[in-house]
């Protein structure tokens, strides 16, 4: 392959100039505060002696030694972080040798080669979706030369292809060619100074409380030295955001420069693809850990987390009809942002890596395009994947203490229970996703005077339809973001909305404008859920069946008008038990449990009504109904006088929890019930197989 030569961006420079500028800031100022401290060590202590001197006795010379220790406790103080050892715990990662490994080290050997940079000193292998550089930093680490370690993600090598997974190394040979990493280590340890300084503080207050008891003239100066220290903390959270603001601008630019040299070894394509794939991959990650996490109880556990991956993401492939190219979904741009209407831009000055949009405009611009046909996945590059595979599941599940035999789940037997659940909590995908972030809006049943004969399911239900959802979502949304840059409790300067630069202070102005905006695509929503319901009573009333329709949707209407005034007695009391959760004085604790006593007694009327609900009962599961039906039977105190009732605490807040659950879960099922009815009404209608195929899709 041609080697292209990558240069690095202005705004590259400029950023690693605003980090190290940064750095160095602390740096200064770091040292103004050490040197001033030297000084007045020097002070206390000359201070001290003169004071003994002058009058030698008990009150002078304790006087004395306290004076002297003022200075060396905020030394102490600021020096601690030099002794502090940090040790990176890698119990999850598995070494991995060129002996084991040979093909994916032959890989390894042609990116470096490609790169111009160093081997890595170790590779490691990880459970997670995801491939990273990462290095031993320690306090000396920034004047010493790093050596830097490969980890790469099982989780990913199962979701991406060869060529993939080599522009993705090559990304991260693209961090290990980059000398700006050193700024990284510069940053790193910054941080650790501040937050030991901030945080780290448990042995240094035990060595001050520790003298302090020694005197009472002592105490004197220990309080002096921690309101000095107070200061030094307050200079710290200040130069905290001038660092890393600085380094997290030049950590986007890292990416950008990173992603080009990727492209430069593979072309662009590859990389773009795995990064279009990246979300669905760690989401179906995340859903199988989360299928085992909530079976814990039942004492199951994962034969293989990554053929349980693979399953997961097959089967939301097939669901959302995904062009499955090398075994693997292809998911375009497009699809990915389908239902992100929002023109609101703000730039996040905390973001470590830019948005995979932002990527992959900026791949695209580099033009280094290679044709590549053939391709398998990734896994195959391993000498036996499945039991490097079978090696980390037992890793993740070996942390988990169960109450008997855990009993292992194939991946067939978790398809099965996973397709179960997912269908049972998601609408049928011939409403298009009309429903998938809306509620039927409330209208009069009885007012409806359509011309129903021009009403067809496939307007009701189009792409424009949805549109108008999602722009109300986005327009919505845009203007509680643009409330709270106006109000200053989003603190920015600037702001992009619809491609035209904005101060923070005309928001008020643009929120103005888009008002009318949302109230005009309410309105037109409002109108489509009533022309819907005009079209599925004359598919009812052809079928010549009962007046069910408008009695499920009364009965929703009526439950939707009283839901939130139901879900407030859960945050309300959440609100309420804040002060379990600091330290509060015993009377005021007191005066508090008594005032929680009316909103308990809600809390329990809401509770029993859920208990005989119909709609309800497949949801309450043993457990639940026994500490709901335990909360609700009896009268529990929660403070002893001197300590709080911890298990009286814990079946309180089970009982909030599973009420809000259950609430929840009635309204997704009232709606549910609404939309399968009206599926069954046209199952014997035909509907277009061109519209079906348009509509069969989810958003990733």
């Amino acid at each position: 392959m041609i080697k292209r030569e990558i240069k690095l961006s202005q705004e590259f420079k400029n950023q690693a100039a605003k980090a190290i500028l940064g750095i160095s800031f602390f740096a200064v100022t770091y040292l103004i505060i050490l040197i001033l401290a030297i000084f007045l060590t020097g002070l206390c202590i000359a201070g001290g002696i003169l004071l003994i001197a002058i009058k030698p006795m008990f009150a002078t010379i304790a006087l004395g030694i306290g004076l002297a220790s003022l200075g060396v406790l905020i030394l102490i103080f600021l020096l601690k972080f030099i002794f502090k050892s940090h040790k990176v715990d890698r119990s999850h990662l598995i070494e991995i040798t060129e002996q084991q490994e040979p093909e994916l080290f032959k890989m390894i050997r042609e990116i470096v080669d490609n790169v111009g940079t160093s081997f890595p000193k170790k590779v490691y292998l990880s459970s997670e979706v995801n491939a990273s550089v990462f290095y031993d930093s320690s306090f000396w680490s920034m004047f010493l030369p790093i050596k830097k370690n490969l980890n790469i993600g099982l989780g990913l090598v199962n979701t991406v292809t060869k060529e993939e997974l080599k522009a993705i190394l090559s990304h991260e040979f693209g961090h290990f060619s980059q000398r700006t990493m050193k700024v990284g280590s510069y940053v790193y340890n910054v941080n650790q100074v501040i937050f030991n300084m901030l945080f780290d503080n448990k042995s240094y207050e035990s060595l001050i409380q520790r003298w302090a008891n020694v005197s009472g003239y002592f105490s004197i100066f220990v309080a002096i030295a921690v309101k000095i220290n107070e200061g030094i903390q307050w200079v710290l959270r200040k130069l905290y955001e001038v660092v890393n603001k600085n380094y997290m601008g030049l950590s986007r630019e890292m990416e950008f420069h990173a992603d080009e040299i990727a492209a430069s070894v593979t072309g662009y394509e590859p990389l773009k693809k795995s990064l279009l794939r990246m979300a669905l991959a760690d989401n179906s990650y995340n859903n199988v850990l989360n299928f085992y996490d909530s079976r814990i109880s039942e004492n199951k556990k994962s034969e293989n987390l990554y053929k349980d991956q693979l399953a997961v993401i097959h089967f939301i492939a097939e669901v959302n009809s995904l062009v499955i190219t090398n075994d693997l979904p292809d998911i375009s741009l497009e699809e990915q942002s389908k239902f992100d209407k929002s023109k609101l831009v703000i730039k996040d000055q905390w973001a470590s890596h830019p948005t995979i949009d932002e990527r992959i405009k900026k791949l695209e611009k580099t033009g280094f395009s290679t044709e590549y046909n053939s391709d398998c996945i990734a896994n195959h590059i391993f000498s036996d994947v499945f039991k490097l595979q079978k090696q980390l599941t037992d890793k993740i599940f070996e942390t988990i203490s169960y109450n008997g035999e855990a009993e292992t789940i194939t991946s067939d037997k978790l398809l099965e229970e996973y397709k179960h659940e997912t269908l049972s909590n998601s609408f049928s995908k011939i409403y298009n996703s009309y429903y998938d972030n809306k509620n039927p809006i409330d209208f009069d049943l009885n007012a409806s005077k359509l011309n129903v004969d021009e009403i067809t399911f496939n307007k009701l239900f189009s792409d424009e339809k949805v549109d108008l959802v999602y722009s109300a979502i986005a327009i919505q949304n845009d203007i509680q973001t643009l409330t709270n840059i106006s109000n200053n409790s989003l603190r920015i300067k600037t702001f992009d909305y619809d491609g035209v630069r904005y101060k923070r202070k005309n928001a008020g102005k643009l929120i103005d404008k888009l008002k009318p905006e949302l109230d005009r695509l309410n309105e037109l929503i409002k109108r489509n859920d009533n022309e819907i319901y005009a079209y599925f009573k004359r598919e009812e009333s052809k079928q010549n069946k009962h007046e069910i329709l408008e009695q499920l949707y009364r009965e929703f209407f009526e439950f939707d008008k009283t839901f939130d005034s139901k879900y407030e007695v859960y945050t309300k009391l959440l609100n309420e038990l804040q002060f379990v959760n600091v330290k509060t004085p015993f009377e005021q604790i007191r005066a508090n449990l008594s005032k929680l006593k009316p909103t308990e007694e809600l809390l329990k009327n809401g509770i029993n009504q859920l208990l005989s609900d119909s709609i309800v009962q497949a949801e309450i599961t043993l457990e639940i109904k026994e500490k709901l039906e335990l909360y609700a039977s009896q009268t529990f105190e929660y403070f002893g006088g001197v300590s709080y009732f911890d298990d009286n605490l814990n079946i309180l807040y089970s009982a909030m929890h599973n009420y809000a659950f259950l609430l929840s879960r009635k309204y997704f099922l009232m709606k549910k019930k609404i939309l399968t009815y009206q599926e069954g009404l046209i199952k014997n209608y035909s509907i277009s197989d061109k519209f079906i195929n348009a509509t069969n899709r989810q958003h990733i």
